[in-house]
């Protein structure tokens, strides 16, 4: 096997620099071509396109999904989504971060012990984790960096992406992290770029818990932004999963664009014999459009524009980076009054958060749709809280049943 290449900063997932600090190292176009077609081949799939399942973003109608279905809750961690495979190189154990790019990054220092070794010689092969990568800053100035487990794709060859997910997370604490664990207790001093945890899951009415005390709590280590429920009995999905929600708090959602900048034209000097208008690339942009990804032969489509005053346009600039064609997160503000009046134009309009330079295109369009639908039924933490009794009753009523028929 071909060493790996150097870390190449244009192609990686790595806008906190957490990457780079747990020594990731791109393998190169050749080598993660190869690498991609044996993961699609370990997970049984026919494409080698990314494997991670993707959320939708919660809406009303998700409140009584949450009644029909026993759901887990975990808090959304602001922190960067990764695939850890777990594979070999003439017996000796390596690992790989997979970005949502479909980007493969070796990490060395990485070793996961096999349950069965009682030496912690032998290593888990052909294995994939999902989870995100983040880090923890603490009070006294210190900090460590995660990696917060919150599902199992494949162990040891097994696939356990049809199985439920409490038995995908069974399979990860009793066989990954509790060996794990013991080997960290065993040798102490044993060094690895970051620490493995599961994440903290509760049941779908354990809300008041996660607003009153998981979400504060983890505010102040890494950033939290919303919940993610996960449907219990239903299998791991590769690509958009309708049984994974994401809720944001209303006035935080957001969409994912690919922004095309429009310049005003310049008339070309009359003695020119060109005289095709060029665009005044010193001016102030005519329009920001924000287009969505439509999936047929790379269609995008402009859904609106985005507003952004004289100054922040300043601002962009002086970063001095590729703003054309670049994909953007966006959320939705209350456009303020007039002279106390909104007057007959839009109320809301769309307002630039970050740089999504993970991603290589825009949200799809039923992406877009989603998040739309969730902005319009504004489904806050007191609407949550207002239905956990309910949400709690109906599960505790399925349990009974299947007690009861067995």
């Amino acid at each position: 096997m071909e060493p790996p290449s150097a870390y190449d900063p244009l192609k990686g997932n790595d806008p906190n620099g957490l990457l780079a600090r747990v020594g990731g190292v791109w393998a190169g176009s050749e080598l993660q071509r190869q690498f991609q077609y044996e993961v699609a081949d370990l997970l049984k799939r026919t494409k080698p396109s990314f494997p991670g399942a993707q959320p939708v973003s919660f809406a009303a109608k998700h409140l009584e999904e949450l009644k029909r279905e026993d759901y887990y809750v975990c808090e959304k961690t602001d922190g960067m989504r990764y695939l850890l495979w777990m594979t070999d190189d003439n017996g000796r154990a390596i690992h790989y971060l997979i970005d949502r790019r479909n980007d493969y990054y070796f990490v060395d220092g990485l070793f996961f012990p096999h349950q069965d070794s009682k030496d912690f010689s032998k290593a888990h092969n052909h294995t994939i984790l999902d989870g995100e990568l983040v880090e923890d800053r603490y009070p006294d100035g210190t900090s460590s960096i995660k990696f917060f487990v919150f599902d199992c794709l494949v162990l040891d060859k097994n696939e356990l992406m049809p199985r439920p997910l409490d038995k995908r997370l069974a399979y990860f604490k009793n066989h990954v992290l509790e060996p794990y664990k013991k080997l960290l207790k065993a040798h102490p001093d044993t060094s690895m770029p970051f620490t493995t945890e599961d994440k903290n899951n509760e049941f779908s009415y354990g809300l008041e818990k996660m607003f009153k005390e998981t979400i504060p709590k983890v505010k102040e280590l890494h950033g939290n932004d919303g919940l993610i429920f996960t449907c219990k009995n239903t299998p791991y999905c590769s690509g958009t999963d309708p049984h994974i929600l994401k809720w944001k708090p209303p006035e935080e959602n957001t969409v994912d664009f690919l922004l095309h900048i429009s310049w005003p034209s310049l008339q070309p000097d009359p003695s020119d014999p060109d005289q095709t208008p060029i665009e005044d690339f010193y001016a102030f942009p005519e329009e920001f459009g924000l287009y969505v990804n439509y999936g047929e032969n790379g269609r995008y489509e402009k859904h609106d524009t985005l507003y952004m005053s004289p100054e922040e346009w300043e601002q962009l600039k002086a970063m001095n980076r590729p703003l054309q064609d670049c994909i953007v997160e966006c959320f939705q503000q209350e456009v303020p009054p007039i002279n106390g009046m909104n007057g007959y134009g839009p109320t809301r309009r769309w307002r630039f958060h970050r740089f999504r330079d993970d991603k290589d295109d825009a949200n799809h369009i039923s992406t877009f749709e989603s998040v739309i639908e969730s902005i319009e039924d504004h489904v806050t933490e007191e609407d949550l809280l207002k239905h956990a009794a309910e949400i709690r009753s109906c599960w505790k009523a399925r349990d009974a049943q299947k007690r009861s028929g067995r």
